[in-house]
């Protein structure tokens, strides 16, 4: 049994949906117990069936049942056990998804999960409500769903075009070169950012800054690649500024840090 997979979205959903991924115990006997996920800057909606997923934000302890749950903005690593008998699948939004609907205000909501009803989520006339439903019904439901958002709102609001300047932008940006590129008020900008995801935009091109040096260490020899090169080609101030910051996140260093305890995106 492959306990994590990744299933990717058709490239007009990639706009709004990063991946599906899935963490598959269901036909394990026994708990899965003290894996850990990393912040990245998304939005997570999980659909969880069988008997549950227990969850340890920086804030709380969640118990997931079966039934669908919104998790908001992670900023340090969650801890995830999983019961046997359970499969978690996961729908990973990007940061500005949310905010193609005005009706919801996430200011204060991050390093958190909240339960949902399947009548609550924007696509609930198309998700299937049978909770073990296959991954390509799911897919198709979602490539349905975000391809037409993509047709009806072919222009990018303020939040996706923040996120664009950061990911493009090949030095840490600030937020008052944002707001001379949009045209707008720094304080309007961090209004409607933190009203939208739960985070500064400082607080996102950090998480975004931080994952991109632990994909950097994963996917290198670290014997071969010094903390200082991994340190300064994020853009950290130097090699102790950058093991300070990943140990905010990871409560370790980046030599003590062991990948195979994490659920790490694969690389593509």
């Amino acid at each position: 049994m492959q306990l994590y997979s990744e299933h990717y979205v058709s490239q007009k959903t990639e706009r709004f949906v990063n991946k599906i991924w899935c963490l598959d115990n269901s036909i394990g006997e026994s708990l899965i117990e003290n894996k850990l996920v990393l912040p990245n800057g998304c939005f997570n909606l999980a659909i969880v069936s069988g008997k549950a997923i227990e969850v340890h934000t920086s804030k709380s302890k969640y118990e997931m049942n079966e039934g669908f749950y919104f998790c908001s903005q992670m900023t340090n690593k969650v801890l995830v056990n999983i019961q046997p008998k359970t499969k978690v699948t996961i729908i990973q939004l990007h940061a500005w998804t949310l905010s193609m609907f005005p009706d919801y205000d996430l200011s204060n909501f991050t390093d958190a999960i909240l339960k949902i009803e399947a009548a609550e989520l924007p696509f609930k006339n198309k998700i299937e409500t049978d909770l073990n439903s296959d991954i390509l019904a799911l897919l198709n439901t979602i490539n349905s769903y975000f391809e037409e958002l993509s047709v009806s709102h072919p222009n990018k609001n303020t939040i996706e075009k923040i996120c664009e300047i950061i990911k493009f932008q090949n030095e840490e940006i600030s937020v008052s070169e944002i707001g001379k590129n949009l045209n707008a008020s720094q304080r309007s900008l961090q209004i409607k950012f933190k009203t939208a995801t739960g985070l500064t935009i400082k607080n996102y091109i950090q998480i975004l800054k931080f994952r991109k040096s632990v994909d950097q260490m994963v996917n290198s020899d670290l014997e071969k690649l010094k903390l200082t090169d991994v340190a300064l080609y994020n853009k950290y101030f130097d090699q102790s500024h950058f093991i300070k910051k990943f140990k905010d996140v990871t409560k370790t260093t980046p030599k003590m840090f062991n990948s195979d305890s994490y659920f790490l995106s694969k690389k593509r």
